[in-house]
């Protein structure tokens, strides 16, 4: 089966779907009458568009159309239906995926010849699993640890630090992390882990309640596992 097809109709929901979606987008999504349409209507088009060019087989037409068809109607069940909780996310990245193993499925099941005509290296299963993985430690591993730890967040917390810093601090750390597994230098996560303890230890020892400390670290430590895990399924599926 030609999985490389399948790696590619992934790269391209996740790349579209978390990259190129701009905040102005998600918001524009939640607004009332045409405006809400068109956002849809404009991130389920560029969903078809970067799956088709990905993809490259220009007489299979029914790619784009399937995936901007999908993705139009599952996102606007979403707005409409669901609230924005991470078992609603789950949920919905389950069903897009899905629907794009089926559809891959359904064009390539049965076909065991490479048809792509691109090079080795756009082609090389190695590369996208790769390309994968760091794709999902940046954004989508933000969105999901936004949602898990929203319950826990102190409602007296007063940001006092840059715009999006610890955001960005959070891509850093997950792509150090995947990058020293995919090296075979796991040592460095344990590195990096007692640096980042060491520079936030005067932070967190004149927090005045202990609920502040424990929040910090749960996000440290899940952002670290979600990275970890990644790494690992990856360097197993690149032996």
């Amino acid at each position: 089966m030609n999985i490389i097809i399948l790696l590619k109709l992934l790269f391209a929901h996740f790349f579209s779907d978390f990259i190129l979606q701009t905040n102005r987008m998600c918001e524009g999504k939640k607004m009332l009458g045409t405006a809400r349409i068109t956002f849809h209507f404009l991130h389920s088009l560029i969903h078809a568009i970067i799956a088709y060019l990905l993809v490259a087989e220009w007489n299979e037409w029914v790619i784009p159309v399937v995936i901007f068809a999908t993705h139009f109607m599952m996102d606007m069940a979403k707005t409409a239906y669901m609230k924005n909780k991470l078992t609603s996310f789950i949920v919905d990245q389950v069903i897009h995926l899905v629907i794009i193993v089926v559809l891959w499925w359904m064009l390539y099941g049965d076909n065991t010849f490479v048809r792509s005509l691109l090079n080795p290296i756009w082609n090389s299963t190695h590369i996208w699993i790769i390309i994968i993985s760091y794709t999902l430690i940046l954004k989508p591993t933000s969105v999901f640890l936004a949602l898990f730890i929203k319950k826990w967040t102190p409602k007296e917390l007063t940001n006092h630090s840059l715009a999006n810093a610890g955001e960005w601090i959070g891509y850093m750390e997950r792509i150090l992390i995947l990058t020293f597994i995919l090296t075979s230098h796991i040592e460095g996560v344990g590195f990096l882990l007692a640096a980042k303890s060491i520079f936030r230890f005067g932070e967190l020892n004149k927090a005045k309640e202990i609920k502040i400390t424990e929040y910090v670290l749960i996000g440290t430590l899940a952002s670290f596992t979600i990275a970890i895990i990644i790494g690992f399924i990856s360097l197993y599926f690149l032996e």
